[in-house]
């Protein structure tokens, strides 16, 4: 399975997928996914409010710049389905703010899961910078599910925008 993610264009918006293949159960994937102590190291949340059921609210505070965010819970199937609306108020990389939908989709491979995140709706200057920025975070999912030591989310974001010609000189932002 391919780790590296794709970029759709829409208009002025785009779409990011992902899928990755984790060696680990669907139980313990969705909880690194779902849960504010799972989302606390893999995405950096300092705050993770999250009612888990369609219409609950959810709002974030995470990613390297803490960016804020709300939304209500779109779509809560455990553990096989989670969707919610990331809406970030304006900031200096994100002039226009964001009105996204982000979601995960988990599937028992064998021993492990697969997992496609789908980012939609996201503004395209910023959805390109979130290339490198959401492989950062999805490999530092991978570490914590190991028990491992989690990459630096920095390194690893420059490491990978090599990897993604979208992303030349874009603001330094990534998907939280």
């Amino acid at each position: 399975m391919l780790s590296r993610g794709e970029l759709t264009p829409d208009g002025e918006h785009a779409t990011l997928i992902f899928r990755r293949r984790y060696p680990h159960g669907i139980d313990q994937v969705w909880a690194a996914i779902s849960t504010p102590e799972g989302l606390e190291g893999w995405l950096m949340a300092k705050v993770a409010t999250i009612e888990g059921r369609v219409g609950g609210r959810i709002e974030l505070v995470s990613g390297p710049p803490q960016y804020h965010s709300i939304g209500q819970v779109l779509a809560w199937d455990p553990p096989r389905l989670f969707e919610y609306e990331w809406n970030v108020a304006p900031v200096p990389e994100m002039p226009r703010g964001e009105r996204a939908i982000f979601r995960f989709e988990l599937t028992a491979d064998g021993d492990g899961t697969a997992l496609r995140v789908t980012y939609r709706r996201l503004t395209r200057s910023t959805a390109t910078g979130f290339l490198p920025g959401l492989h950062a975070f999805l490999d530092r999912l991978e570490a914590q599910l190991a028990g491992q030591p989690l990459p630096d989310w920095q390194e690893r974001f420059l490491a990978r925008g090599a990897e993604y010609p979208q992303w030349r000189g874009h603001a330094d932002h990534g998907g939280g």
